[in-house]
């Protein structure tokens, strides 16, 4: 059974850069459901390849399906990690639906780590983090935060109330940030 953490957050709070420190330092292998959709969308061949780019240009959720099967094979394909950070996933309640139908017996959800920030930080570090991404310009940010608000937002509440959300503000600098987290971490490993 694989240890999940999933990270949220809105776009540019900061979830590449913190699983990366994580990952670097506490043995968890960092999945990003968006990497893992754009990799797929530019493999020679990928059947699902054009569904996946139109998705993504139009800031909306590709079929949970394609990510969970991205997701389970990135898993399978990376050992015995201790755990993997799942960033950018769940994004909708469709998501959630599907995972726990997909990966029910073979993932364990450890906790939530829910990066919040204030959406204009957020829009600044996208339009200035200089990766290239097709989807880091004004309209498309405009749709993923709207997209962020209105079907990512609930599935953070959802697992507020099951308490399995642990909230770290990341507008902060990132070691402040970084340090919060591994004390999230910590707790958490208390609490197996």
């Amino acid at each position: 059974m694989h240890n999940v953490v999933f990270v949220l957050g809105p776009p540019g709070s900061g979830k590449g850069t913190i699983c990366a420190k994580i990952q670097e330092n506490l043995n968890y292998v960092h999945l990003s459901a968006g990497d893992l959709l754009r990799a797929e969308r530019q493999r020679e061949g990928s059947e699902f390849g054009a569904l996946i780019e139109s998705h993504i240009r139009n800031g909306s959720i590709v079929p949970v399906e394609i990510t969970c099967s991205l997701l389970e094979n990135a898993m399978k394909a990376s050992g015995d990690a201790k755990g993997f950070l799942v960033d950018g996933f769940p994004r909708n309640e469709d998501n959630l639906q599907g995972w726990n139908k997909q990966m029910n017996g073979k993932a364990f959800i450890q906790f939530v780590l829910f990066l919040s920030c204030p959406v204009p930080i957020c829009i600044e570090r996208c339009l200035n983090r200089g990766q290239g991404r097709t989807d880091d310009n004004e309209e498309s940010l405009k749709k993923r935060v709207e997209t962020y608000n209105q079907q990512t937002f609930p599935i953070i509440e959802h697992f507020k109330k099951s308490e399995l959300a642990r909230e770290v503000k990341s507008e902060r600098p990132v070691d402040e940030v970084y340090a919060d987290v591994v004390n999230v971490f910590n707790e958490a490993n208390k609490q197996k």
